[in-house]
């Protein structure tokens, strides 16, 4: 409860445009936010300035965040549409026509816990633009496909065509630096995880 407090005292100082309050909103969800970040640019050097423009836009807005909803998730949102924001920015995302035809990829064997998180973001970061953005929006941050198609200006098959190829590439990624080699029966889960 104390840390609750202290962050709508910080938020209310920032509301103010206080200095110190905005470097301690930065200090305290830095971690959180690169980490947000890092999922949808592929290297750190584009995560920090997607990061920073983030912020920007969270001190610039901090009026309008509702106190009786969690700020880590209002922060989460604004870094992810800003992330969009700087690869469309780039022209970074370029979205493959959909598949007439694909399948999700089974549950047989989950190579994904045998990885480490720095791992597994380095295959992410390795997915083209528009893969990785497709795949974090749905896996990491829990969107539909219908959600994903309106914040991304596709239709729903292309999000799920792009969704599926890079589940695909990943998963021979995966399988590959588990040592396990490519087979054709052996598939990664991918399992949800929400910002909290």
């Amino acid at each position: 409860m104390e840390d609750l407090n202290q962050i709508h005292t910080i938020i209310s100082g920032c509301c103010d445009k206080n200095r110190s309050s905005q470097e301690l909103l930065y200090r305290k969800f830095f971690g959180y936010a690169l980490s947000i970040c890092m999922r949808y640019a592929p290297n750190r050097e584009e995560a920090i300035e997607i990061m920073n423009d983030g912020f920007l836009k969270i001190f610039q807005r901090i009026s309008t965040f509702d106190n009786a909803r969690p700020f880590k998730a209002w922060l989460s949102k604004i870094m992810v549409n800003t992330a969009i924001d700087f690869l469309r920015s780039k022209k970074k995302l370029v979205f493959t026509d959909q598949a007439e035809h694909y399948h999700e990829l089974g549950k047989e064997d989950n190579v994904v816990e045998k990885l480490s998180y720095d791992e597994l973001l380095m295959h992410v970061q390795s997915l083209s633009p528009a893969y990785r953005t497709v795949f974090n929006l749905y896996v990491m941050e829990g969107y539909q496909h219908h959600e994903i198609a309106l914040l991304l200006g596709i239709s729903q098959g292309t999000s799920k065509s792009n969704l599926f190829k890079a589940k695909k590439i990943l998963q021979e990624k995966i399988i590959t630096a588990a040592g396990k080699g490519t087979t054709a029966n052996t598939t990664v889960n991918f399992v949800v995880h929400k910002n909290e």
